[in-house]
């Protein structure tokens, strides 16, 4: 069993039949709130920032299309690529998030590329060594134990995306 091509394939499947679930993204489905008091992100003096909580509550809040393709672009992929693949400096508090439905895809698509490349570049010992401390409870485990939670990430919040977007479709607005 190569476990490496497996998971990229995992990757690169689940990719390949959701990313065209999002094409043709607006604005105005990008920030729609479809409860009150929904997470989203939100102009601030320098930028863009995400309504966030540590910890978070119980139970968490809704969240928009913004706030969870953001969190997959950045929190999911981008922290990964900077921590693994780059110069460590992604923040989770950071105030650079994409204004607008196409600016966050393609964040989204830069993200994922640049994570897809930096993982598909691992040799067989790259992806059985421990992540480190960049990682905290994934710190001892390999980067394939990485890679397999990353997918479920986006698989679980990829879902949730979809139903957004179906939900905003059939006229929940």
């Amino acid at each position: 069993m190569d476990w490496r091509e497996e998971a990229l394939d995992q990757l690169d499947f689940y990719w390949a039949g959701w990313r065209p679930r999002l094409d043709g993204l607006t604005d105005e489905e990008y920030f729609w709130e479809p409860v009150a008091g929904c997470w989203s992100i939100r102009p601030v003096a320098d930028g863009w920032a995400m309504d966030f909580a540590f910890p978070e509550p119980d139970p968490p809040p809704v969240t928009t299309l913004a706030w969870r393709l953001n969190h997959i672009a950045g929190h999911v992929f981008g922290l990964r690529v900077s921590n693994h693949f780059g110069d460590g400096s992604y923040r989770m508090d950071h105030h650079d998030h994409p204004a607008t439905a196409a600016a966050a895809l393609s964040y989204l698509d830069e993200q994922h590329r640049s994570w897809r490349d930096g993982i598909g570049a691992l040799d067989a010992a790259g992806w059985a060594r421990p992540v480190g401390r960049a990682e905290g409870p994934f710190a001892d485990r390999s980067y394939l134990a990485l890679v397999l939670h990353l997918n479920r990430e986006l698989c679980h919040h990829g879902g949730e995306v979809a139903l957004l977007r179906d939900l905003y479709r059939a006229g929940a607005r």
